[in-house]
């Protein structure tokens, strides 16, 4: 292949990938709609719909932790919640069971929150802002926080790992210094966390947040196959969801 085909290819490649991606708006559209769903009455019909939905997409990104990890913990709550208290009927088991009967719809909604946090940017959540005309303050504010987020979950996991080298961390650590456990790690997230805000506050300003004129975006965001795709398998889960009979109702 001659030198410059190579650079023609890799457009084409990354024109396909783009293709097949789904448009942030659908995704917001998608987490606001899993949401009014699961949390209304009756909404436990639709946990499984929800479920795949957030596996599928942890499947799609190659997020295995997240695909492997939501079943798990939703079929531990379905024991906890449906099966314990058939078999063990006690007062301990019933509350266990109204908290199993609330949690797994969190559960099953922030799974498909976590791909829409995982897989989009903060430019590309202003772009999809700018074309729903969100006012500024609203689509700047909301676009650092997807990226601040991300930031402080690092900062974290570096602090606790400082603290586990002091000895410091996990349970024997908080039950043998309760108070310099937390100060050890209060401390330090404090001043991250300020940090991180001023690195982001920095770099929004570098970025033209802050400019009045409208930016164009190298990609707007667009309607394409992979949005026809996930609005299909929504609305054909939802209709099965409505026939067949559900486990957790």
């Amino acid at each position: 292949m001659s030198a410059p085909a190579l650079p023609e290819l890799r457009a084409h490649t990354l024109d396909a990938q783009r293709q097949w991606r789904v448009d942030p708006r659908t995704k917001i559209l998608l987490v606001l709609a899993c949401s009014i769903t699961v949390m209304s009455p009756g909404g436990l019909r639709f946990i499984p719909v929800v479920l795949i939905l957030a596996i599928g997409m942890a499947v799609s990104e190659r997020a295995w932790p997240r695909a492997l990890g939501l079943p798990a913990t939703v079929t531990v709550m379905w024991v906890l919640g449906w099966l314990l208290p058939l078999w063990w009927a006690n007062a301990f088991t019933a509350i266990v069971a109204l908290a199993c009967t609330y949690l797994i719809r969190f559960v099953a909604t922030i799974g498909v929150g976590m791909h829409l946090i995982a897989t989009t940017s903060p430019m590309q959540l202003a772009a999809a802002f700018r074309a729903w005309r969100i006012p500024r303050p609203i689509s700047v504010t909301l676009a650092v926080m997807l990226r601040f987020f991300p930031v402080v979950s690092s900062e974290a996991a570096s602090v606790l790992d400082a603290m586990r080298l002091r000895g410091l961390a996990g349970t024997s650590g908080l039950l043998r210094h309760p108070v310099l456990t937390l100060e050890r790690f209060t401390v330090p997230m404090i001043a991250a966390s300020l940090r991180a805000s001023e690195d982001l506050s920095a770099a929004a300003i570098l970025r033209g947040l802050g400019s009045y004129r409208t930016p164009t975006a190298m990609h707007p965001p667009r309607f394409g196959p992979a949005d026809l795709a996930l609005v299909i398998s929504a609305a054909v889960l939802t209709s099965a969801a409505l026939v067949v009979p559900s486990p957790l109702t």
